[in-house]
């Protein structure tokens, strides 16, 4: 299950459907999204669409130097998606075209991530075998690092980690049991399977990147687990894998499809759907298994759907939801204890839609993207203030 069949989902569940309507007990929507944007400065730097630069924004951006860098699941050149630099100011540019023909990857999902001045990243499609790739990025030239075969796992839809030269992440399908897989490869291209989910209790279907938390790393798995509603889990290097919680479609959540965020030690995450009003929650893990629900998203115009892994920013969690907002989602900021406020709510005319990307920090600015909208429908990056 993709992002927008997640978000699809989602809209059927949300208690107050996925409209702007006014939440009981809440001033009125229209005066709290005007005084949001005011205070918040809220910009679109760049609209998607124009020939070649790109369609479809999907990924986490993520900071280098003094630019901002991010992939497109759709357009460029050949309409395979792209790899794109963006300046604050909003000057963009195509870094490298993904072929018409997949051979080079295709459709790619997940953030970049860079070692030794060269970026990594996955494509959903593509490749030898059309099950997706690991790719580098570097001086302009494109190298297919690994070609995924569905036995070794397929889609890979999260970005990449990289530890001692080492590459870990994570397939959404495929592997010994088609449930998706944990792998690591190597930049010599030698790839390994460190978990193949079983469906079960261990978890299937993870579609967030990993973290590294004390020398285990940590994901989500959007099915599976004790109760079939996702798991938060934990695997080492050497592929012992643990789940560390699952989920049971209470007030925790369902469906964790994002990344986790580390803040202190404990793990910091979203649930797409579930909760106490059946819009997604955050939600503070520990290592040793212990969960706290710290908001409920209301849904309407206060959001519904998050779909990746909060930014710990000055003591506040601030992220984005797919739906809810003017339908089509918001920026968030939530406090450890559970205050919400919400920046902007997606959906005016000319404006971005559908934020699946979560947010990224850069000289006290918060930068985003929206997989659709803008000017020219193609979708946005944009900035805000916390």
């Amino acid at each position: 299950m993709h992002k927008r069949e997640i978000a699809t989902v989602a809209c059927y569940l949300l208690v107050a459907g996925c409209g702007s309507a006014g939440v009981r007990g809440l001033p009125p929507a229209q005066s709290i999204v005007q005084g949001a944007d005011l205070a918040h400065g809220y910009k679109i730097l760049h609209s998607f669409g124009a020939t070649g630069d790109g369609l479809q924004p999907e990924a986490n951006l993520i900071v280098v130097g003094a630019n901002l860098y991010g992939t497109t699941y759709a357009g460029g050149k050949y309409g395979s998606g792209t790899v794109f630099e963006i300046t604050p100011s909003g000057s963009e540019r195509v870094l490298y075209s993904f072929s018409s023909g997949g051979g080079d990857g295709a459709s790619p999902l997940g953030a970049l991530t860079t070692s030794g001045g060269v970026f990594y990243g996955t494509t959903v499609y593509g490749g030898a075998h059309g099950a997706g790739t690991v790719f580098s990025l570097g001086g302009g030239k494109e190298r297919v690092i690994y070609s995924f075969d569905t036995t070794h796992g397929a889609e890979p839809a999260a970005g990449l980690i990289a530890i001692k030269h080492v590459l870990y992440g994570t397939t959404t399908t495929g592997g010994a049991k088609s449930f998706g897989t944990v792998f690591a490869v190597s930049a010599s291209s030698k790839e390994r399977v460190l978990h193949s989910f079983s469906g079960g209790k261990d978890g299937s279907d993870p579609h967030g990147s990993l973290i590294d938390v004390k020398g285990e790393l940590y994901g989500t798995t959007v099915g599976g687990g004790a109760n079939n509603d996702g798991t938060v889990f934990g695997i080492t290097a050497a592929g012992k894998e643990r789940v560390v919680y699952s989920f049971r479609n209470q007030y925790d959540g369902d469906f964790p499809e994002a990344s986790l965020a580390d803040v202190g030690g404990k793990l910091y995450g979203t649930a797409s759907v579930g909760g106490r009003n059946g819009n997604g929650t955050l939600f503070e893990v520990s290592t040793s298994g212990s969960e706290h629900t710290i908001y409920a998203f209301q849904g309407a115009l206060y959001g519904a759907t998050p779909e990746d892994a909060p930014l710990y920013y000055k003591g506040t969690f601030y992220g984005t939801t797919g739906t809810g907002g003017h339908q089509y989602g918001t920026v968030f900021g939530i406090t450890a204890a559970g205050k919400f406020a919400l920046l902007h709510a997606f959906g005016n005319a000319g404006d971005g839609q559908t934020p699946y990307a979560g947010l990224v920090e850069l000289k006290g600015k918060l930068y985003g993207a929206t997989a659709y909208g803008g000017a020219n429908g193609g979708g946005t990056v944009f900035s805000i203030s916390p």
